[in-house]
């Protein structure tokens, strides 16, 4: 974890370590945090960093199907845009987190 500026943190994980279409749970500063792997429209990989619990009952959006830059919730089949983190299915919207990769690595960075 490095410090950016007063109270900014970042987190990486390898980008090799995510698979395409699945996502990987981490911890940035307070923040469990989600990072998917998908294809972009060039097939080149985009990443895309939300929010790890659903708000309905605290599901690991990391371990949710995807499908078109969506992620289902496992636990109760609450569907959220990736991009923005709105709730597709009445359920408030996920927390979304600055991501790019740099080096081979997806960083993400909280606030």
């Amino acid at each position: 974890m490095t410090a950016l500026e007063a109270g900014t943190v970042q987190e990486a994980i390898a980008l090799d370590d995510i698979p395409f279409g699945e996502g990987r749970s981490i911890t940035v500063g307070d923040d469990q945090v989600a990072v998917f792997r998908l294809r972009g429209p060039d097939g080149e990989p985009l990443v895309r960093a939300v929010s790890a619990v659903c708000p309905h009952l605290g599901g690991p959006i990391a371990d949710g199907q995807t499908d078109g830059g969506k992620v289902v919730c496992p636990l109760h089949l609450h569907t959220y845009d990736l991009a923005d983190g709105a709730g597709l299915t009445g359920q408030p919207a996920l927390k979304v987190y600055p991501v790019e990769i740099a080096d081979g690595k997806v960083v993400v960075t909280a606030p």
